[in-house]
């Protein structure tokens, strides 16, 4: 039995940072996956997560798990694949690290990812953005905070994992006027903002409590805000501007909406989906593709320019033949007889 933990910490404090260049948001995204497999496994085969092999592993009990992710846990087939992804990772690092364990890789490797769905995506219109930045309280500290953080990610489109990350040195010399991003894949861009971000920044760095922490964004106990803190805080902002605009009390509002609101304005403004692509760091113009099925204009406008078929209207007539009557009559029960009758 070759025990998982040394192998484990390898793979995640050695091999993903040094070897694989991965970001700190991918590796903590794998560790939080791994986790939840390591206290699933533990409990599954009653013994302490330090003391898991890695035969425990059993593609029987990955399946296992990823089945507990969408079920007991009620995350999405997405989740599910993510999990999937990240241990297939670490089993691709124990191919060449543990021989012994080439025929448990594979097996791991060959397991599916599940099929998703293409669903349309979400996003607010200008008047619920604007109500849900207007919510946050600017006179109290934690309002302050929350306005800066809300009209950031949704000024840049940022996604949630990028704006928590945000240092002070990510705006240049100091200026507010534009903000540096390290994105996913590890792709860096440089955003321009509103006076209004501007301004809701400064106010917020002007009241934020003196930290250890370097990040942008702190919480109550100065340390660096969590994803879970910062879905929490817009819950609580949503249920505030649902009162000025009630069409937010029908929508599931995520730290990723903003991103889509972000992009789907951006799109309307311009035009360009390749402006899209670039503002929001994808590294391939397929994955701004999604805002295109959900807006409206495009297709509207291949409505304009072409013009509707001319069919005209017909009348219904009944068969005079007694076969095709008998037929008709098969196909339609319900249809009254012609009078015809087959001889």
């Amino acid at each position: 039995m070759t025990p998982l933990a040394p192998h484990l910490t390898t793979f995640l404090r050695e091999y993903l940072p040094r070897d694989r260049n991965a970001s700190p948001h991918t590796i903590a995204t794998y560790a939080h996956g791994f986790t939840l497999l390591v206290r699933f496994a533990a409990e599954r085969v009653k013994r302490r997560p330090s003391d898991l092999a890695i035969e425990d592993l059993s593609p029987a009990l990955v399946l296992a798990f990823l089945t507990h992710v969408e079920e007991s846990r009620g995350n999405s087939a997405r989740t599910r694949n993510t999990r999937l992804a990240a241990i297939r990772a670490f089993f691709r690092y124990i191919e060449y690290n543990v021989p012994a364990c080439l025929e448990l890789v594979l097996r791991i490797r060959a397991l599916p990812i599940k099929r998703t769905d293409t669903t349309l995506i979400d996003y607010l219109t200008k008047a619920e953005m604007q109500a849900l930045l207007s919510s946050p309280d600017p006179c109290t500290l934690g309002g302050a905070r929350d306005r800066a953080m809300l009209h950031l990610t949704y000024a840049a489109g940022l996604r949630v994992a990028e704006v928590l990350s945000l240092r002070l040195e990510n705006f240049p010399e100091r200026s507010l006027a534009t903000v540096r991003v390290l994105g996913k894949g590890r792709r860096e861009r440089v955003l321009p903002l509103w006076r209004e971000t501007q301004a809701a920044l400064r106010a917020w760095l002007v009241v934020r409590p003196s930290s250890q922490a370097p990040e942008l964004f702190l919480n109550r106990h100065g340390e660096r805000m969590s994803r879970d803190g910062f879905a929490y805080r817009l819950n609580q902002h949503v249920a505030v501007a649902a009162q000025k605009q009630p069409s937010l009390a029908r929508k599931t509002v995520t730290p990723h909406v903003l991103r889509h609101s972000c992009a789907m304005h951006t799109l309307a403004a311009t035009g360009d989906i390749r402006k899209v692509a670039l503002w929001l760091g994808h590294a391939s113009i397929k994955s701004t593709e999604a805002y295109l099925r959900v807006d409206p204009v495009e297709k509207l406008a291949v409505l304009a320019a072409h013009a509707p078929p001319g069919i005209k209207q017909g009348k219904f007539r009944q068969p005079s033949d007694a076969l095709l009557a008998m037929l008709g009559d098969v196909l339609n029960p319900k249809m009254e007889s012609s009078g015809s009758t087959l001889r």
